[in-house]
């Protein structure tokens, strides 16, 4: 593969591949992102799992024992990011997680006010959730009561029957059971077909 895995067409993938050469040019000049754009990655898995990695070696976790946990936050760009916060990431070299934008959801939406999920808005299949937080934990540490684990998923065709496609699961906010929004057949996804 020569480039990332999309569904686009030619005039919104132009404009895709546009976008990602500037995040590597700014990546290589200014260091890295204080907040990553995961669809502008050719392989979003590696670098989730340099995440993972630099944590499990910083404070000496065992690595098998290492995952990562998602949280939602209020901020709508990276422009609304406190600098404070980003200087309390960079302070603990990432060890903290990191900041990801351009995730989408389907079969539900994300409720700004109450942060948490709620069903899916009318005539709306698919919507922006706001900027993520990426955590390494210790998978002894123990998920929160009243989230649902989400697949995140490259494109909107979710994967095939070998499984490619899943990126990884992130943790959401929810007051309903999980098996709703099982049924439902939530996801998230990096790459939408616009």
């Amino acid at each position: 593969r020569l480039a990332p895995a999309t569904r686009k067409g030619l005039a919104s993938w132009t404009q895709h591949f546009q976008a990602r050469g500037n995040q590597y040019e700014s990546w290589v000049s200014e260091g890295q992102p204080q907040c990553m754009w995961l669809s502008g990655l050719h392989v979003p898995e590696s670098f989730l799992t340099a995440l993972v990695q630099s944590a499990a070696r910083a404070k000496r976790w065992a690595l098998d024992r290492t995952s990562l946990r998602t949280k939602v936050t209020q901020y709508l760009g990276h422009d609304d990011i406190p600098t404070t916060t980003i200087a309390a990431n960079n302070n603990n070299n990432n060890q903290q997680g990191s900041f990801a934008y351009g995730l989408y959801i389907e079969g539900a939406d994300w409720d700004r006010e109450a942060m948490h999920l709620r069903p899916q808005l009318p005539r709306r299949l698919i919507s922006e959730l706001p900027i993520v937080r990426v955590i390494p934990m210790e998978a002894t540490q123990t998920r929160a009561l009243g989230t649902f684990q989400c697949p995140v998923y490259i494109t909107q065709g979710r994967r095939n029957a070998a499984g490619v496609g899943l990126c990884f699961e992130a943790d959401l906010t929810s007051n309903d059971h999980p098996s709703l929004w099982i049924l439902q057949g939530v996801a998230i996804v990096l790459n939408s077909d616009d």
